[in-house]
C-alpha cells in the first residue's frame, strides 16, 4: 500500500482512514449478530429460520438505506450523510442489547440495516471522488479490507465475552459494545472536506427526482445490471457468512474458541483478498478482476462445504475461501462509482450495491429453511454457488471503467 499511499494528499489520507474506520465499525456491529445466533436461538426459543430472518431483515432494510443514503449524499453532501448513518446503525446495535422479545429485536435489526446500507454508499462515493483515478481501485479495495478488521474484532470479542459471561447475557454485552467506536468515527469525520461536485448538484430538485434519476435511459442499463451484480455479491456472502459460525459449531462440533480459530484464517484471508483485488483491478481492469475472483470463489465454496475434509484441511482451505470471497465486494465501490455521472453517482452506487440486499435478504432465510431438509452445509454451499454465478453473468454485461477521471477531481483533493 505504501507506494500509492505516499502519493496521496493529506485530504485523501484523512478520507481514507475515516472511511476505513467507518467500514470496520459496520463490520463489527453486523458480524456480532452472526456470532450470537446460537445464543439468540436459545434466548428467544426461535428456529434457525427465525434467526435467518433477523439477518434477512437487516439486509432488506439496508437496501433502502443505501439507496436513500446515496440520494441524500448527492443532495446535501457526503460528509453530513456519513455522520448521520454511523450514528443510526450504532444506536440501533446498542438498543438491540436491551431487546426483550424477538419482535423488538426484529425492529431494531431493521433500523440497523437502514444506517448500515447508507453508510457504505455514502462513504464509497466520497472515497471514489476524492482519490485519484489511477489509485481508485487500490484505495477502495483497501478500505473494503476494513471489513476484515471489524469482523476480526467481533470474533475476538465474541470469544472473550462468551468465555467469561453466561450465554444468556453475553449476546447483550456484545451488542452494547457496538456503540463505543461510533464516537471516535463521528469525531474523525468532522474534519473531512466535501467534494465540490457533491455539493454542486441541483439542491432544488425534489428528493424523488434524485432517487429516480438512476432509471433515466442514459444510465438504466448500468442500474439494472449493477443491481444483478449486487444480488449475486451479497447473496453469496450472506449465505456463506451468516450461518458459518453455526455450521462450524453444530456440524463440525468445534468449540467457540475452535471455531474462532477457523474464522481467524478466513478473516485474515479476506483482508489480503481485498487489498489484492484492488491492486489487480487497477492493473487488468474491473471486469477481468471480478470474473477471476467470482470463478475461484464458486470452486472454493463447493470444495469447502461438500468435500470430506479433515479439520486440518478445512483450516488450510479457509484461506482461499476468505481470499476469493473478498475480491468481489472489494471491486464494487470503484466499479459502481465509475458507471454514473456526478449528479446521481451516490444514488446509483447506493442502489446497485444495496438493491442486491432486497433479493439477497432471502438467502439467510433460505439457508435456515433448507438446512432442515438437506443439512446446513449443503444449504450454504448451494445458495452461495448460485449467487456467485449471478456475479459472473452481470460482469459480462458491464463496460470496462478502469481509469475513468471524474469531474473536478483535482479540485476535490486540494
Amino acid at each position: 500500500m505504501s507506494n500509492w499511499y505516499s502519493e496521496c494528499s493529506p485530504l485523501e489520507k484523512r478520507t481514507f482512514w475515516a472511511s476505513f474506520g467507518g467500514w470496520a465499525l459496520d463490520a463489527l456491529d453486523v458480524q456480532m449478530f452472526g456470532l450470537a445466533i446460537p445464543a439468540l436461538i436459545a434466548a428467544f426459543g426461535i428456529s434457525k429460520a427465525d434467526a435467518g430472518l433477523l439477518g434477512s431483515v437487516t439486509l432488506f432494510f439496508g437496501a433502502f438505506g443505501g439507496w436513500l443514503g446515496g440520494a441524500l449524499g448527492d443532495r446535501f453532501g457526503r460528509v453530513k450523510a456519513l455522520q448521520i448513518t454511523v450514528l443510526t446503525f450504532a444506536l440501533a446495535t446498542f438498543a438491540s442489547a436491551f431487546a426483550m422479545s424477538y419482535t423488538q429485536l426484529l425492529v431494531l435489526k431493521a433500523i440497523q440495516g437502514l444506517g448500515f446500507g447508507a453508510e457504505w454508499a455514502v462513504g464509497a462515493v466520497l472515497m471514489a471522488e476524492i482519490i485519484r483515478a489511477e489509485h481508485r481501485g487500490k484505495a477502495l479495495g483497501s478500505v473494503q479490507s476494513a471489513w476484515a478488521v471489524g469482523w476480526g474484532a467481533a470474533v475476538l470479542l465474541s470469544a472473550l465475552v462468551f468465555t467469561y459471561a453466561p450465554a444468556d447475557i453475553a449476546w447483550r454485552i456484545l451488542f452494547a459494545i457496538g456503540l463505543l467506536p461510533a464516537l471516535l468515527i463521528i469525531y474523525i469525520r468532522r474534519g473531512l472536506k466535501e467534494p465540490p461536485r457533491a455539493v454542486a448538484a441541483d439542491a432544488k430538485a425534489p428528493l424523488f427526482a434524485t432517487l429516480s434519476g438512476i432509471f433515466h435511459r442514459d444510465v438504466l442499463r448500468a442500474t439494472l445490471v449493477g443491481g444483478l451484480f449486487g444480488i449475486g455479491a451479497h447473496g453469496g456472502y450472506a449465505a456463506l457468512t451468516t450461518f458459518l459460525p453455526t455450521y462450524l459449531r453444530e456440524v463440525r462440533h468445534l468449540s467457540v474458541l475452535g471455531s474462532s480459530g477457523y474464522l481467524a484464517v478466513i478473516i485474515a484471508a479476506f483482508f489480503c483478498g481485498c487489498v489484492a483485488s484492488g491492486i489487480i483491478s487497477d492493473r487488468i481492469g474491473r471486469r477481468a478482476n471480478v470474473a477471476l475472483f467470482a470463478s475461484a470463489c464458486i470452486a472454493t465454496v463447493l470444495v469447502y462445504i461438500f468435500a470430506p475434509l479433515t479439520d486440518a484441511q478445512m483450516l488450510v482451505l479457509g484461506f482461499p475461501l476468505g481470499f476469493f470471497s473478498a475480491g468481489i465486494p472489494a471491486s464494487m465501490a470503484a466499479l459502481f462509482s465509475e458507471l454514473y455521472p456526478a449528479g446521481v453517482r451516490g444514488t446509483g452506487v447506493g442502489f446497485c450495491y444495496n438493491f442486491g440486499r432486497v433479493v439477497s435478504a432471502a438467502f439467510p432465510f433460505l439457508v435456515g429453511f433448507l438446512s432442515d431438509h438437506i443439512g446446513l452445509g449443503p444449504a450454504i454451499g448451494i445458495d452461495a454457488a448460485f449467487a456467485y454465478s449471478l456475479v459472473l453473468i452481470a460482469v459480462l454485461l458491464l463496460p470496462e471503467t478502469r481509469g475513468k477521471v471524474f469531474e473536478q477531481a483535482a479540485a476535490a483533493r486540494v
